[in-house]
């Protein structure tokens, strides 16, 4: 077994592509045409671990209040900081980072019950004022963050629950909208997004999930097709702490099910019964915030090299999309003995 990542990341992007198993694509890519460039291949540089830092917030409620958003922003730069300090590269933040509205409190009939979401009393300047602020910290500490907002649509349709992607040059990179959305979301908050969003850091390849999303498995097989390294799920507040643990506990299966790495952020007032952190391709947690209440990042680094790593995603990741696409169907016999299933 190779153990240059980038060679290893070809072999996997073809396996994924054309059914062979892992060691059939390897021979094909070595022998390739292009020989010229394949012993640099063989002993290009490695790509390093990318150091993640993943954090919980205090997420607040209410975007009509200039200072709560303001207060939000601190948070988060606060949080980008500490990220920078400890040697992160890139910075994960849950849902609505910057606000997450309670779904009463933009109802247009009031608080005492759901309605449509007026956004129009939402402070927009200021939040995009905060936006802009998170970005150029993230320009000047060269650090990648990724964080949950409110992405306002042309009037009359609804804001996206997005996912804004900075890069460490403080640009604005990319976007995932949530797709899966609640019934109340869908009802009455939020315009779903369209598809899947991934983006490169380092060479290492994430996608973005959102909320509910750590519910639907096909969420996380389909980023596993893209050949994503990780997924970064973003979910938030709810309503109590309740639900928090099961959405971990999902998370893990998400990661060992599809030997991936998976980033957990979630809002720190929850973070006492499911703390913010990093998950393993093999199921367990890579690191963990502190279970206060507190906000605080996590920092793991996304190595494959690892050797438990790379059996996960080296050896069992081409394995399972084998038998997903039927590799097996030609083993199939036509035999009584199989067919009767009444008998011993």
């Amino acid at each position: 077994m190779t153990s240059n990542p980038n060679l290893k990341r070809r072999v996997r992007a073809r396996a994924a592509k054309t059914g062979e198993s892992y060691a059939a694509a390897l021979r094909q890519v070595r022998s390739a045409p292009q020989a010229d460039t394949a012993p640099q291949a063989d002993t290009a540089p490695e790509v390093t671990p990318v150091r993640l830092a993943t954090a919980q917030v205090v997420v607040r409620g209410d975007p009509r209040d200039c200072g709560q958003l303001r207060h939000s922003g601190r948070d988060v730069r606060e949080l980008m900081r500490a990220a920078h300090r400890a040697g992160a590269r890139i910075i994960h933040f849950p849902e609505g980072a910057t606000c997450s509205p309670h779904k009463r409190i933009m109802s247009v009939t009031g608080p005492a019950e759901v309605g449509p979401a007026d956004w129009g009393r939402a402070d927009w300047q200021v939040l995009r004022a905060e936006l802009t602020a998170i970005a150029r910290l993230a320009g000047e500490l060269r650090l990648w963050a990724v964080l949950g907002s409110v992405h306002p649509l042309t009037a009359p349709h609804r804001p996206h629950n997005s996912m804004y992607v900075i890069s460490d040059r403080g640009e604005l990179v990319t976007r995932y909208d949530e797709r899966l959305l609640s019934r109340t979301k869908l009802s009455f908050m939020y315009t779903p997004g369209s598809g899947p969003v991934t983006f490169e850091v380092d060479g290492l390849r994430f996608g973005c999930a959102m909320g509910l999303e750590v519910h639907f498995p096909e969420v996380f097989a389909e980023y596993e097709r893209l050949d994503v390294d990780g997924v970064l799920i973003s979910t938030g507040p709810g309503q109590s702490s309740g639900g928090t643990a099961a959405f971990a506990t999902q998370a893990q299966a998400h990661a060992a099910t599809n030997s991936l790495w998976v980033s957990f952020a979630m809002a720190a007032q929850h973070s006492v019964a499911a703390p913010a952190g990093t998950i393993a391709p093999d199921g367990r947690w890579a690191a963990q915030c502190p279970a206060d209440g507190n906000p605080a990042v996590a920092i793991a680094d996304i190595d494959n090299r690892l050797p438990s790593i790379d059996i996960a995603v080296a050896k069992a990741r081409p394995w399972r999309r084998l038998a997903r696409a039927g590799a097996y169907d030609a083993h199939l016999v036509s035999d009584d003995r199989s067919d009767d299933r009444g008998a011993f």
